[in-house]
């Protein structure tokens, strides 16, 4: 401001200024000065119109403030709906397909994905059409993922392991498999958990990260297995008696025996044991009839020993006893010099055992 310049009611006043300008920028800065509290005022004397019983007051107010909001709301919430019921008929419509033909656990992965992305994008465009700051969510969204990134390790290491069984696929739905520490078969496979069924009929849920960072062992991956009987004979018993009774136990199920390299039915001596000759007989069958199949092959093992009056022992323990002339038993002189231990032979004074 220069000298010749001065302030008049707030207002600038040069020489040189009109009359009409003084008025005009006298206007203006009443204007801006006094914008808010106008509001304001109008926002509260439209509340005491309401709460002193207004009703004339209280219909503007609904018709110029509320239906303008309640309408697009009602709206966002049918396009929700509609796209919730889209994002079900197209994850059903994508999946089913994948299930029959491709791999169930694979379809239902990909039916999740398409719904949940479908709708994540239906209630984006909702919300940004409603006016929401999508730019202020997502930094809110940023953080928050943060935090609970920190408080949730355990449950986001068992989603990557969900993710990374989706993708690999160790094992599907319906495949009896060993992981966890539990057995059973498999149910579900979601993000996060793995659904069993045990054979006795019990659901077990166990965590993916469980699962991922042990051994899996896929029991009905493939369509063949191997039934093994363990059996012990008399030591007594010949040997080409015995294995003739134990290959027509074999022979007798060659029905339901899987033929071919590498497979059919075999008999072994396998071990010397303690109180019994050890065989195991041996017999390819199909993964769906192993355990009957296993029942089978040992009631038909044991009905062929019996027929030739093979028996099978059980486990026991001979003590033999020498008897020990005093005579001999008797201290050495002083002239005999040192008693020499002398290597021990079977007819020793001794106890031996014998199982």
């Amino acid at each position: 401001m220069t000298a010749d310049e001065a302030f008049v009611g707030g207002v600038c006043i040069s020489p040189g200024t009109s009359k009409e300008g003084i008025t005009v920028q006298a206007t203006n800065l009443e204007s801006l000065t006094n914008q808010t509290p106008l509001a304001d005022a109008g926002t509260e004397s439209v509340f005491d119109k309401i709460l002193s019983g207004d009703v004339d007051a209280l219909s503007a107010f609904v018709s110029e403030s509320v239906l303008p909001m309640v309408v697009p709301a009602a709206i966002g919430l049918g396009v929700v709906f509609v796209g919730y019921l889209v994002a079900k008929y197209l994850s059903r419509i994508i999946s089913k397909p994948i299930c029959e033909r491709v791999d169930e656990t694979l379809g239902r992965f990909i039916g999740r994905v398409i719904f949940y992305t479908i709708m994540l994008g239906v209630l984006a465009a909702v919300a940004s059409r409603l006016g929401a700051p999508l730019g202020g969510v997502a930094a809110a969204l940023a953080g928050a993922t943060f935090a609970v990134g920190l408080a949730f390790q355990g449950t986001l290491s068992n989603f990557a392991a969900g993710v990374l069984m989706m993708v690999f696929r160790p094992f599907k739905v319906g495949d009896f498999i060993n992981a966890g520490g539990v057995s059973g078969t498999v149910n579900e496979i979601d993000l996060f958990t793995t659904t069993l069924d045990t054979p006795d009929n019990r659901r077990i849920i166990v965590p993916n990260g469980s699962i991922s960072g042990g051994t899996i062992e896929n029991v009905s991956y493939h369509p063949h297995r191997r039934i093994e009987v363990v059996v012990g004979v008399d030591y007594s018993a010949g040997m080409d008696e015995t294995r003739n009774a134990l290959e027509k136990a074999v022979d007798s199920l060659a029905g339901q025996m899987i033929a071919g390299d590498g497979r059919g039915g075999q008999v072994v001596m396998a071990n010397l044991g303690d109180s019994a000759v050890e065989w195991k007989v041996r017999m390819w069958v199909a993964a769906a009839d192993y355990w009957p199949m296993t029942e089978s092959l040992t009631s038909e093992v044991k009905r062929q020993l019996d027929a030739v009056g093979i028996g099978i022992p059980y486990p026991q323990m001979d003590v033999h006893f020498t008897r020990v002339d005093s005579a001999s038993a008797a201290a050495p002189t002083k002239d005999a010099g040192p008693v020499r231990p002398r290597p021990r032979s079977r007819s020793d004074d001794a106890v031996r055992f014998a199982s």
